[in-house]
């Protein structure tokens, strides 16, 4: 039977903690994309870029919002679990009437709250700077989701497997950082030569941005094959970190 109350009570501890900690929380990751846009619009008014027959800066807006959406859902669940597991609160949760399924589904639904701040306030933020605006609302939700779920996972599964921040720098710096620089954030594909494109197209993260930038234009298809890929990715990703949960590897210092 599943523990609603128990699940409510993660949900609105990790809620309180970032709004809390604001400063880091969400005043950070803003700071660090609107320093991204200042400097492609001020490289822009000198040498005209464009993609795709797009403004540069228009172009890379969307990458800029999942990208730091996606940095802020790894480093959430993963910060909460090494630091409770630090300071030993983490035992509390163990003791308490819920299962870590149920633990690990709070964590996951806080940080799409999280997830969803984070990209509001940034999209609000990039429209005083630039003209943007969403086109399709339920897909721009539907691959927001997607993200979050992928990296809050991978978070999630970093926070239970290891005890240290280095540990926890050291996964973020070698795989979540070039996951997201990897992935079209910056540059269209069209740009590449053939034999890189291939790292693009069997990265399932890579259509998730496409998909999502597609949002903020006209003409938005569903790629039915693509999207399958994509949640099956997701699926895998979120079956082995229940996986770990259901194991307790490693989950008491």
């Amino acid at each position: 039977m599943i523990s609603y109350s128990a699940i409510y009570t993660i949900i609105a501890f990790r809620l309180k903690e970032f709004f809390s900690e604001y400063q880091y929380s969400l005043l950070a990751p803003i700071t660090t994309n609107i320093l991204f846009i200042l400097v492609f619009l001020t490289i822009e008014s000198y040498y005209s870029l464009s993609i795709d027959s797009n403004s540069f800066v228009k172009f890379i807006a969307p990458g800029l919002i999942i990208m730091i959406v996606a940095q802020e859902s790894y480093d959430n669940p993963s910060v909460t679990l090494i630091n409770m597991k630090q300071t030993g609160s983490l035992d509390d949760w163990l003791l308490a009437p819920i299962s870590r399924i149920e633990i690990m589904l709070s964590l996951l639904i806080s940080s799409v709250i999280i997830g969803f701040i984070i990209a509001i306030c940034n999209l609000i933020i990039f429209s005083f700077l630039i003209d943007i605006q969403i086109i399709n609302y339920i897909f721009f939700c539907y691959y927001l989701i997607i993200v979050i779920i992928f990296f809050s996972c991978l978070g999630s599964f970093v926070g239970i497997l290891f005890n240290t921040w280095d540990s926890q720098s050291t996964f973020s710096n070698f795989f979540v950082t070039p996951l997201n620089f990897l992935s079209g954030t910056f540059f269209s594909i069209t740009y590449l030569s053939e034999n890189f494109r291939f790292i693009l197209y069997y990265n399932p993260y890579y259509y998730v941005v496409k998909f999502f930038r597609s949002c903020f234009y006209e003409g938005f298809i569903f790629q039915t094959n693509q999207n399958i890929f994509i949640l099956s990715f997701i699926f895998v990703s979120f079956i082995i970190t229940a996986y770990v949960y259901v194991k307790g590897y490693n989950i008491i210092k």
